[in-house]
């Protein structure tokens, strides 16, 4: 448990911390937990770009970024709380098969209304690759 967060599957590992599928006990639906990691806590710069990125993300509210619910600190480690999203990675789409055209301008669209968004609220995304742009089930693209 981290705070009312039940930890239910390990997602993968960044570089700032590890992401899990937690519950949350309080409103009965799943989200995303970014945890940082025993190094990244030890660091100090990393440790004000988590909280920076926690205050920044959590100002934002659009369709193409990722929704911040929460932050949290439990037992001295820090966390971020964000929807969970279904899908897949940019680059795991990628890597499967070639996207059409159409659907690729569709995507890049998409990324750029949310980056357009980010920017407007003076929010710079400083690390933007596919294997951290995730497409949903529903086709909804989102920096994460």
């Amino acid at each position: 448990m981290m705070g009312p967060y039940r930890i239910m599957a390990r997602l993968g590992e960044g570089g700032m911390g590890a992401v899990y599928r937690a519950r949350d006990t309080r409103l009965g639906r799943d989200v995303a937990i970014k945890v940082l990691t025993a190094v990244t806590m030890s660091d100090r710069e990393r440790m004000q770009r988590f909280e920076q990125e926690a205050r920044a993300t959590g100002m934002l509210n659009h369709p193409n970024l990722l929704t911040i619910y929460d932050v949290g600190n439990s037992d001295g480690t820090p966390f971020l709380v964000s929807e969970l999203l279904e899908g897949e990675t940019l680059r795991t789409r990628v890597d499967r098969a070639p996207i059409p055209p159409r659907k690729s301008v569709d995507i890049a669209l998409q990324i750029a209304h949310g980056l357009a968004a980010a920017h407007d609220k003076g929010i710079i995304h400083r690390d933007l690759k596919p294997e951290i742009v995730f497409i949903t089930k529903e086709g909804r693209a989102s920096p994460s």
